[in-house]
């Protein structure tokens, strides 16, 4: 997968595609998440034990179904999210999801970036006039696997995953004794006075890789096959982001702390926390960045995927540097809201208006702008961002359903046409 850069602007071609495994540990990777376990302390500290584990459970099931349906398609197709948006948006169109997609990336890159820096400042007692230094370098640090590639991430993630599988699994036996057993966490009443519903829990839950699930595809489109795709989607989000949930929770009803890495310095494991910490952010970082600059390459119409990561590194940075570590939850809901429709109009555009099989890139005729497509997208993310249930499931229903009324009353026009040609890479 060397040649052209990973081939951000065209199908991925058949030769060098991957099976199982390799799919899976960069999915599995990428899904065990430092923000992740954050978002599920925060609901560690709203609910009793047995609604924590019907909300990750539910949570994480409508994240994998979601994320292993844009899986499968970009398997068959050989198209990342960012190339079917040119099918469900327009030519021209496709760059508000570009946009939104590089935001929903940078956004999450800037918090990881604040929180190793804050977070080790924290842990080791270090100055606070080294968090912004410390920024800048991890900034930089998490762009060298995104430059690398898809195998840089697959060697990373063979070493990582286990270690903080280790790191995990070790607190909650330690938070488990720590309050009495297993049985014991069933009778924890919160004591947080923030409230939270249950709608707003599982929006946390699916807003958390609601951008991750729809940029999925950057790697399932290099899957031997659909099946590939979607088991790989389903295992990885239903263990790794259900694991990284459940832990948060898990440690944060003991304790009654949000912050997880608080809670392993009461725990005396500071030194694993550190590991945890560098060793998550460093799998998970390489990953988002990588989105972020397939994304701008779709948007400004480059192939120089590499440059774009080195860019979007800088802009992370700068946002990380102007406090994103606060806005986590706010992030998280707004996420929640404007993603989720994206994934909703591309699943109706290709079952429905191109029958399960989109044209090559090089011999389809797409308008400019799909205003069918665009406007189903508006509505659902209105929706969901209004609505008081739950707001992915909502937006992507919303934006599905609008989509196919529209699709029967207003089908779109074959004028106005402009041909995309495949770029000579």
């Amino acid at each position: 997968m060397s040649t052209h850069e990973e081939n951000p602007l065209v199908e991925a071609p058949q030769e060098g595609r991957k099976g199982f495994w390799p799919i899976f540990l960069v999915l599995f990777s990428f899904t065990f998440f430092t923000g992740t376990m954050f978002a599920g302390g925060k609901i560690g500290v709203a609910f009793d034990f047995s609604t924590i584990l019907l909300i990750t459970a539910l949570g994480n099931l409508l994240l994998a179904a979601y994320a292993a349906s844009l899986g499968l398609i970009s398997a068959r197709s050989g198209l990342n999210t960012v190339l079917m948006g040119r099918f469900c948006f327009g030519n021209l169109g496709s760059k508000l999801s570009d946009f939104i997609l590089g935001f929903a990336e940078l956004g999450w890159y800037a918090w990881g970036t604040a929180t190793i820096a804050i977070s080790l400042v924290k842990i080791l007692g270090l100055s606070v006039t080294l968090t912004i230094p410390l920024m800048v370098v991890f900034g930089i640090i998490f762009s060298i696997t995104a430059l690398i590639g898809f195998k840089g991430l697959e060697y990373l993630s063979r070493v990582a995953i286990p270690l903080m599988f280790v790191v995990l699994i070790g607190s909650i036996v330690v938070a488990t004794n720590h309050i009495g057993g297993l049985s014991q966490l069933f009778n924890v009443k919160p004591t947080s006075k923030e409230t939270m519903t249950f709608a707003t829990a599982i929006t946390i839950v699916f807003g958390t890789f609601a951008s991750g699930a729809t940029q999925i595809t950057n790697w399932t489109r290099m899957a031997k096959s659909g099946k590939v795709a979607v088991w790989a989607c389903l295992l990885s989000f239903l263990i790794g982001n259900g694991l990284m949930v459940l832990a948060g929770a898990w440690m944060a009803i003991v304790y009654q702390q949000s912050d997880i890495f608080e809670v392993l310095v009461l725990q005396g494991l500071s030194f694993a926390a550190v590991v945890m910490l560098c060793l998550n952010l460093l799998t998970i970082q390489g990953p988002t960045i990588y989105n972020v600059s397939a994304a701008a390459c779709h948007l400004v119409r480059s192939d120089r995927r590499k440059m774009m990561v080195m860019i979007a590194a800088v802009v992370g940075i700068v946002l990380a540097v102007a406090g994103m570590y606060e806005l986590l939850i706010p992030f998280l809901l707004l996420l929640g809201s404007i993603i989720p429709p994206i994934g909703g109009v591309i699943m109706t555009d290709y079952w429905v208006r191109h029958k399960g099989k989109y044209p090559l890139l090089s011999e389809a005729q797409i308008p400019n702008f799909n205003w069918a497509g665009l406007f189903a997208y508006a509505i659902g993310a209105v929706a969901a961002y209004a609505s008081p249930w739950v707001a992915p499931i909502v937006g992507i229903l919303v934006s599905c359903v609008t989509y196919l009324v529209l699709l029967r009353f207003a089908p779109a026009k074959s004028s106005d046409t402009a041909q995309v040609i495949a770029p000579s890479l």
